[in-house]
């Protein structure tokens, strides 16, 4: 017979039992990449109440579930075809290995290439806002934006202002914003700009009720996309905020955005309509959206504008960068906030290294979180013994996310080098084929490595035992992070 005093013990043990059991069998059905299982079942283990919530909102495969019916948005392809410019790929004069990719690319997420587009990239906050909020002005028709994060900030109000007058002059904007990252993007921002004549709606609102099917707070929405009446348009890792030009804690933010102008501006098109359909539930297709727009004279690169995220089958963007890596001959410079890579892209990193390709990434010194810098310290010492050179960048937070490859091929856009960006986050990054693009940015990334100290092997290995420690726990939990 039990004693009283053992009824609880009994039900929490239950209750324990009825919650974690069924939850842990869950997530080894979903069949995912087992490091990413066992750190959510080590999760639920040790911290079984904390673990069982986090599940619920942060833990939960949404992309076998489709959480946006690409059934429903394939309209959109309705495009109309004899308006595009698209390259005939087969027939034409780049190398095999670019003609790889950019199959791959079309046929894991239908990213048709572009020729002939003009492409200006802007690495300081400063040019940044002054060539997007410039093209903003000039805008007489239309304007579709997208940001991960709009601050109420200097830059904030300046950005609200801008569109508040562009609306007053007849010009129709639809906004995208994400929930989680423009949280201090208020409602009564967002209400004067909805009085002011702009069409607003945030991605995947976050509701705090402990349902299964519902919460998708885990799921942000992490493009950067600009579009002006049809013509110019934007992309990078830029955000809305003050920390480009005045920095915080970190120091001023290093960034890359570029501007595109010409055919690829259907790509940018494609992408927006598609969150639009997905926030607004309106279908907008048709010539408005996908003028004709010849190729560029005197401009021979090649653009394919890749989204991924769970709505996508594949892992797009991170399959095209692995094709990408593992192509290289002569050199691999990657710049990229968190150092987390899955196992395809460390494999990729590492085999080019170890085949004699110059492999380079760099990474803040400092980054937001100590978590994350922890976790990111943990990938250095097995890059290292592979032969890839680890820079450290100390002038302030390196925020951009540029890749460049054998002066041929580069890729800017949102995606970091880590889990979240590879399988959870709705990215963007625009694929180039174009040595002058890629030689520019191999450019920026050499004048960048001047304000950087690079890691030996030998410093690394003789790190604090304790330091060491917390880097290899922090990395159990990478696929969360």
């Amino acid at each position: 017979m039990f004693h009283l005093s053992s009824i609880p013990e009994w039900l929490l043990l239950c209750i324990y039992l009825f919650t974690m059991a069924p939850t842990i069998v869950v997530i080894l059905l979903e069949n995912r990449n087992p490091v990413k299982s066992l750190a959510w079942i080590l999760v639920l283990i040790f911290l079984p109440l904390l673990g069982f919530i986090l599940y619920l909102y942060l833990g939960q495969d949404y992309r076998k579930q489709k959480i946006v019916a690409k059934k429903s948005i394939r309209r959109l392809h309705n495009r109309p075809k004899e308006n595009l410019e698209e390259l005939d790929v087969d027939n034409s004069s780049l190398s095999e290995s670019k003609k790889h990719l950019i199959h791959l690319l079309k046929n894991n997420s239908e990213a048709l290439a572009f020729q002939g587009n003009d492409i200006r990239i802007y690495t300081n906050g400063v040019d940044t806002f002054d060539a997007l909020f410039g093209e903003i002005e000039k805008a007489t028709k239309e304007i579709h934006i997208e940001f991960y994060i709009i601050e109420d900030d200097e830059v904030g109000k300046k950005f609200r202002e801008l569109l508040i007058r562009k609306a007053s002059q007849g010009v129709r904007i639809r906004l995208i914003f994400d929930f989680v990252g423009s949280f201090h993007f208020k409602r009564p921002q967002q209400n004067e700009l909805r009085a002011a004549g702009v069409e607003l709606y945030s991605f995947l609102p976050a509701h705090f009720k402990i349902t299964i099917r519902k919460n998708r707070i885990n799921y942000r929405n992490h493009r950067k996309i600009v579009i002006i009446d049809g013509s110019v348009g934007f992309t990078g890792g830029v955000n809305i905020a003050d920390r480009y030009l005045t920095g915080n804690k970190l120091g001023m933010w290093r960034d890359t955005f570029m501007r595109i102008e010409g055919p690829a501006i259907h790509g940018l098109q494609y992408a927006f309509l598609t969150d639009w359909f997905f926030v607004s539930r309106q279908l907008l297709s048709g010539d408005h959206f996908f003028p004709y727009i010849p190729p560029i004279p005197d401009r021979d690169n090649v653009v394919q504008v890749v989204t991924s995220g769970p709505d996508s089958d594949w892992e797009n963007i991170q399959q095209g960068i692995f094709v990408a890596v593992t192509s290289a001959t002569r050199y691999v410079y990657v710049q990229t906030p968190y150092f987390m890579p899955t196992d395809i892209v460390m494999s990729a990193l590492q085999t080019a290294a170890l085949g004699g390709v110059d492999v380079r990434v760099m990474m803040p010194e400092k980054t937001d979180t100590p978590m994350t810098q922890s976790c990111s310290y943990s990938y250095i010492t097995q890059s290292l013994e592979a032969g890839v050179k680890i820079y450290l960048y100390r002038n302030a937070f390196m925020h951009s996310k540029a890749i460049v490859i054998d002066d041929e091929i580069s890729t800017v856009g949102s995606a970091n080098m880590d889990f979240r960006s590879y399988e959870q986050n709705f990215e963007l990054n625009a694929f180039i084929y174009d040595q002058k693009s890629a030689v520019e940015l191999k450019e920026i990334f050499l004048a960048d490595q001047q304000l950087c100290t690079e890691i030996t092997l030998e410093e690394w290995s003789n790190r604090p035992i304790s330091t060491r420690i917390k880097e290899s726990v922090a990395r159990l939990f990478s696929p969360l992070l």
